[in-house]
């Protein structure tokens, strides 16, 4: 892996972490990041650090973006520059989002990064709560998930077949298979401890994860190891009047079903 740095390494684990590139890097500044994945979001992902920067998130924060192969030319030096982006991460090797967070986790955590926050960029989520995630890990809270649908959520534009699969299939299941009470389960705007992200009885660092598994199998995992796990309000905001931007196929919404079936039978747990 082109990795470019040579902190000591976390306790030994297997480990299987896709190929990746570090194509900018300005140093660790705080115990917290905030990672974003991205594939040609185009001037959304311009539009969301924008908001970040706004927000003086970089003051609390490192921003790293990791990128599963962008070829729109929408991570320019000037844009990262402008949202204070202190790092970019480029997959060089085959597989979907969980393989870009795995090589994303494998470098923060490798960097000492204690709070990880993830969200997604395509500029769905409002940011503005990043430092209520961040202060949420900070005091003990292993897994934040952002929800839409709980009290001082938002939700706008929500494609109402995808409302449904969330409040009558998704959520419930990992509800029932977890044993903690999920409302809002397929969004990536999380918080995560590096305790429970380390954590050899996770084992996040398979090649199993490499599309979407990776977000059902955490919501599964967290609280069956019992881990601190809490949903904070947040405000998800589909575009109106136009078609909705999305990387998941046809065919992927069935795959996303498989995947909620494989993990709530417990599947994806690493090897006793």
């Amino acid at each position: 892996m082109k990795h470019g740095f040579a902190e000591a390494p976390i306790p030994p684990q297997a480990r299987q972490v896709p190929n990746y590139e570090i194509v900018r890097w300005r140093g660790r500044t705080s115990s917290a990041c905030v990672v974003i994945p991205v594939i040609n979001e185009g001037d959304r992902i311009g539009r969301l650090i924008a908001k970040i920067a706004a927000l003086s998130v970089p003051d609390i924060a490192d921003v790293i973006i990791v990128d599963g192969g962008s070829t729109d030319g929408s991570l320019n030096a000037e844009r990262l520059d402008a949202g204070r982006v202190a790092g970019l991460l480029v997959k060089r090797a085959k597989g979907k989002l969980s393989a870009q967070l795995r090589c994303a986790y494998d470098f923060v955590l490798r960097q000492g990064y204690e709070e990880i926050i993830t969200i997604d960029g395509n500029d769905k989520d409002d940011p503005d709560p990043i430092p209520a995630f961040i202060e949420a890990v900070r005091g003990g809270v292993d897994f934040v998930q952002a929800s839409r649908f709980v009290a001082g959520g938002v939700e706008e534009n929500t494609p109402f077949k995808r409302w449904l699969a969330i409040r009558l299939v998704h959520a419930p299941a990992l509800s029932v298979a977890s044993g903690f009470h999920w409302t809002d389960t397929t969004q990536g705007f999380r918080g995560y401890s590096r305790r429970m992200l380390a954590d050899p009885r996770v084992s996040i660092f398979r090649d199993v994860f490499q599309d979407y598994e990776l977000l059902a199998y955490l919501s599964y995992r967290a609280p069956k190891l019992g881990f601190r796990c809490q949903e904070l309000p947040t405000a998800r905001r589909y575009p109106a009047g136009e078609k909705v931007p999305t990387k998941i196929s046809f065919r992927g919404e069935f795959d996303v079903l498989g995947t909620l079936f494989r993990t709530c039978i417990g599947r994806y747990n690493p090897p006793s």
